[in-house]
């Protein structure tokens, strides 16, 4: 059965040539070939302040480009994310997208009662990842907290999951022959819908 699916690209750079597009390319093509519906949205070609009270946060309705990305959130059933690592966790201005995106009332309602009511249950999730240092020394060393943080503070209040990861280390760029191995791995991914 087909599925909906989103793809944020999360590469601040619009440089077609980063490997996040050819990764988010390869997904989309497959997905839409095996009959899956693919909306996209690339965080490089969005303007994105960062919001710098709680007040912002919790009460003021999202901008435009905000509110359309909730809207395809709404839509999906299934989102993969598709960033690389900087500074050891995902590039600011996909936090900033994501505070923009994941407000009260939208991926979550407080309750008195209780924590919070998730408001995007039922929906899946694929964290594709890619790092110059090797993906095992990242998870070992590092412990992966910045993916753990995504999955479980951002996505998990939400009520996103089951939350996927893809971790892809020593790759910079979208030439040579490890890079053709990652970019077929996102194409087997996206033929799966998963």
């Amino acid at each position: 059965m087909p599925r909906r699916i989103l793809v944020i690209v999360g590469h601040p750079d619009p440089d077609r040539r980063r490997l996040a597009y050819a990764l988010a390319d390869a997904y989309a093509e497959a997905a839409a070939t095996a009959g899956q519906e693919v909306r996209r949205i690339e965080i490089a070609s969005l303007d994105i302040p960062c919001l710098r009270a709680k007040s912002a946060f919790d009460s003021e309705p999202p901008a435009p480009p905000f509110a359309e990305a909730q809207a395809a959130i709404t839509w999906s059933e299934h989102i993969v994310f598709i960033y690389p690592l900087w500074l050891g966790t995902m590039p600011a201005l996909l936090k900033a997208f994501l505070e923009q995106v994941f407000r009260p009332g939208f991926a979550f309602t407080p309750r008195e009662c209780r924590l919070w009511t998730k408001g995007l249950r039922g929906r899946s999730a694929r964290i594709v990842v890619t790092m110059g240092m090797p993906a095992f020394f990242y998870r070992w060393y590092y412990r992966a907290h910045s993916l753990k943080s995504l999955e479980r503070n951002i996505l998990g209040v939400a009520g996103i999951g089951p939350i996927r990861e893809t971790l892809f280390g020593m790759v910079e760029d979208a030439t040579g022959k490890r890079p053709a191995r990652v970019i077929a791995t996102l194409r087997l991914l996206g033929a799966r819908g998963a």
